[in-house]
């Protein structure tokens, strides 16, 4: 008989992530006291005891999901136990950072409190202990929410840091992990009053439910890394380069390469280096049978079940006999977009491949594949020519554009000088709040401590003048000779309730009151803002303000201006307004395109790339 359903493990599951929460936060307010001494010694302990135990980690991540491979993983465990911590080495996250001696202000670090980490199932380990270690770094606590198909592999990890931090001097509590995972009990973790800062990594939607938390949240994008190699590379290199990052872990690294561009001129030497390093070129029928097997055509997303898998059991599963000891499948592609749904991220030793007729060709084509689901994120370029490099660098939408290096190795600091990281920043082009390298640096708030260097010069600032029954009275001003210079402002501050009486009174007694027609206000006002989705131009020839009459002094002229402009921000702070929306697909924008309306957005709205892309083209965001 089977056993009952567990009714409630939603519940058990939120319990969980407070009684967690709240544990870390005990634990943070006793090592924010700790000294920088303190601080190094935790980290290194938890990075030794880290290495003791890094290939058993990584041996039960390849057990418990099924991706990649047992050797690679212990490599990217032991990239965040070794090149993250020396990168943190010497770094200061307790008390003055930087002291400015001439200006005289000082930077003082404060950590940010709890760390409500996502950890997803292709780097599960590594990405557990890299967590953890810059989190303690900077003095926080942490709770870590692991994906259910790696939550055992990301336990074991969390507890050997743990243990070690502990065991180093560390309060108990600091570093926690949800044993009972479920959605409703990590929304709870990351909204819950006790955690201050959120580290996302993971699918789309685990990404937006971050960023709808409420809560400061570093969440990462997609990749779709496209690896361009120019004419004047050296092809063998560019070639074997690329395929050590897309076989690298089998593409679980979201900086893997995922399509190949070369120019038509080196076209012989780029097939025969690709056949050289294992690389089978599909037929067109073939391409046509793989992509289903490896996208989900319908929400154009990876399909989890061939993620991180070897290119011989891709091809098995579409149907597709290849030579044996094939490394890579290619897949020539006429184009980007959905239409071609092996241009989209594929992770997994499946490549794209195109051929430009040259280097301009190749950056219009690098530039499609980021904004097909990789904005933000990473390129690489294989190329001797400095200028060609240096034109990409510029013109790429990529915040890591890699010269002549492994790109999934590259992008996370392994091969370049980049901050090691396993925590990649997309920026804005992403919907990511930073474009860094995630490291310790980004959990500290910095305050300043700041010395007066310069005397205050009252003289410099205009005293308002004594209020006078001119000022205070209803009546209307008695006509005065044209100013020729601003009057002195008086005491009385306009307000909503007065600002249109005193205008009426300024203009009554300069002799122009018949002269404008007053600013609407009430109705009038309101549906000026409620009628937003109107043609641009149009809205903004009714918007301005009227002109002043002929012979009007500049004096009064400006204050028309003022005026007109005043009663104009009152009505539309009046106005009834759409609220921005919390998220946008590209099917919202193409809904708002047919029926010509706008689509209200905010400063927190998630606007997918495709739909952000598309939306600027047709100017239908309504930005509030």
């Amino acid at each position: 008989m089977s056993s009952p359903p567990d009714f409630d493990r939603d519940l058990r599951s939120i319990h969980e992530a407070r009684t967690l929460a709240r544990a870390a936060v005990a634990a943070q307010r006793q090592i924010e006291q700790f000294t920088q001494e303190q601080i190094d010694a935790i980290v290194e302990a938890m990075a030794a005891a880290g290495l003791r135990e890094s290939e058993r980690l990584a041996t039960m991540a390849c057990e418990e999901t099924g991706f990649g491979k047992q050797a690679d993983k212990v490599a990217k465990n032991d990239f965040v136990l070794r090149n993250v911590v020396e990168a943190m080495r010497g770094m200061p996250t307790v008390g003055v950072l930087r002291e400015d001696r001439e200006q005289r202000v000082f930077e003082i670090a404060e950590p940010v409190g709890v760390v409500a980490a996502i950890i997803p199932t292709t780097n599960p380990t590594s990405t557990a202990l890299f967590k953890c270690l810059i989190a303690l770094k900077a003095r926080c606590g942490i709770v870590l929410s692991p994906h259910p198909a790696a939550k055992a592999c990301i336990k074991a990890s969390a507890d050997v840091l743990h243990e070690a931090a502990v065991s180093a001097g560390a309060p108990r509590g600091i570093i926690g992990c949800m044993t009972v995972v479920s959605m409703e009990g990590t929304e709870e973790l990351m909204r819950c009053e006790d955690t201050d800062v959120i580290l996302a990594t993971g699918g789309s939607a685990m990404v937006k439910a971050a960023y709808s938390a409420g809560k400061p949240a570093y969440g990462v994008g997609p990749g779709n890394v496209p690896a361009y190699i120019e004419r004047t590379a050296d092809v063998q290199q560019a070639v074997r380069d690329i395929f050590s990052g897309t076989t690298f872990d089998n593409g679980t690294l979201c900086s893997s390469e995922q399509s190949i561009t070369y120019d038509r001129a080196i076209r012989e030497q780029v097939l025969a280096a690709i056949q050289e390093q294992g690389g089978h070129i599909l037929q067109p029928d073939e391409c046509e049978r793989l992509a289903p097997v490896l996208i989900n055509l319908r929400a154009m997303m990876v399909n989890p079940k061939m993620v991180g898998r070897p290119a011989t059991t891709i091809a098995k599963a579409a149907g597709i006999t290849v030579p044996e000891g094939t490394r890579v499948l290619i897949c020539p592609l006429d184009g980007v977009g959905p239409q071609y749904p092996l241009s989209h991220e594929k992770l997994s030793p499946v490549l794209a491949l195109y051929e430009v007729a040259d280097w301009q060709q190749g950056c219009e084509r690098c530039k499609e594949l980021l904004s097909f689901g990789g904005l933000g994120h990473t390129m690489v370029i294989h190329s001797q020519d400095d200028e060609v490099v240096m034109q990409f660098g510029l013109h790429k939408p990529a915040h890591r554009v890699l010269v002549n290096t492994v790109a999934a190795v590259g992008a996370v600091g392994l091969t370049t000088g980049l901050f090691p990281s396993m925590t990649l920043g997309c920026g804005s082009w992403g919907n990511n709040i930073t474009s860094d390298n995630v490291g310790p640096q980004h959990l500290i708030n910095i305050k300043r401590l700041a010395y007066g260097i310069r005397p205050f010069e009252s003289s410099t600032v205009a005293a308002p003048a004594p209020r006078s029954a001119a000022t205070t009275t209803t009546a209307p001003e008695p006509p005065a000779p044209e100013p020729t210079a601003p009057e002195t402002p008086t005491a009385e501050t306009p307000t909503a309730e007065n600002l249109e009486r005193r205008v009426q009174d300024f203009l009554r007694g300069r002799g122009i009151i018949g002269a404008i027609a007053p600013e609407p206000v009430g109705p009038a006002a309101r549906s000026r803002t409620s009628e937003a989705r109107r043609e641009p131009a149009a809205a903004a020839r009714e918007m301005q303000p009227p002109e002043p009459p002929r012979g009007a002094s500049p004096v009064a002229s400006a204050t028309v201006r003022k005026a007109t402009e005043g009663t104009e921000r009152e009505a539309v702070a009046r106005s009834p307004s759409p609220r921005p929306v919390e998220f946008v697909a590209e099917d919202d924008v193409r809904q708002a395109i047919d029926r010509g309306e706008k689509i209200c957005v905010g400063p927190r709205t998630i606007i997918t790339s495709l739909a952000h892309e598309l939306g600027n083209q047709h100017d239908i965001f309504d930005r509030r």
